[in-house]
C-alpha cells in the first residue's frame, strides 16, 4: 500500500513539473510573438543609410513626441516653392535628454543644417545624423556625428 502511495505522489510530481514546462514555453512564446512588432517598428531599412544628404531649412516644428522625435522643416526647391521634410531622429524624448536636447533645442523660424540618410523612395525625409544650428552648434545623438555616421547603439540612442 506504501507503494501505491509513492507512485500516485511521483505521477502528481510529473504532472505538475509537465505543465508548469507547458506554461513556460506558451508564455515564452506569447511574448516572443508579441515582441516581433516592436522588434520589426524599430527597422531603419527604408533609409538609405549608404547616401549622406544635407538639407538647409528652416524649422517648421521640433515634434517631441515618444517613440520618436521628429524635426518638420520647410526647405527650398529648385521652383523656388519650399516642400515640407520630415526627419526622424530614430529617438525619444528621453533619450534625447540624455545627449543634451531640450523641446526646445529647435525652435519654429530656426535656420538650420541637417545631415541625414535620407528615404529609399524618394519622399522628402530621412533619418537624422546631426543639425548645426543658427550659432554653429552642431548636435548630434551622441559620439561624433560630424562624418555623417549614425552611432550604433544596438536600438536605443
Amino acid at each position: 500500500m506504501g507503494l501505491t502511495k509513492e507512485k500516485n505522489s511521483m505521477s502528481q510530481v510529473a504532472r505538475r513539473l509537465i505543465l508548469t514546462t507547458a506554461l513556460l514555453l506558451v508564455g515564452s512564446g506569447a511574448a516572443l510573438v508579441l515582441a516581433a512588432p516592436a522588434w520589426a517598428h524599430h527597422s531603419y531599412a527604408m533609409f538609405d543609410k549608404q547616401k549622406v544628404l544635407q538639407i538647409d531649412g528652416t524649422v517648421r516644428t521640433l515634434q517631441w513626441t515618444n517613440p520618436h522625435v521628429y524635426i518638420w522643416l520647410y526647405v527650398p526647391n529648385a521652383k523656388g516653392d519650399q516642400d515640407v521634410w520630415g526627419v526622424e531622429l530614430g529617438a525619444g524624448p528621453n533619450a534625447l535628454e540624455r545627449h543634451g536636447w531640450t523641446r526646445r533645442s529647435l525652435n519654429p523660424g530656426d535656420k538650420v543644417s541637417v545631415k541625414l540618410n535620407p528615404l529609399k523612395d524618394g519622399r522628402q525625409g530621412g533619418l537624422f545624423l546631426n543639425v548645426t544650428l543658427p550659432d554653429g552648434k552642431t548636435m548630434g545623438l551622441g559620439g561624433n556625428n560630424e562624418g555623417g555616421k549614425r552611432p550604433r547603439h544596438h536600438g536605443r540612442v
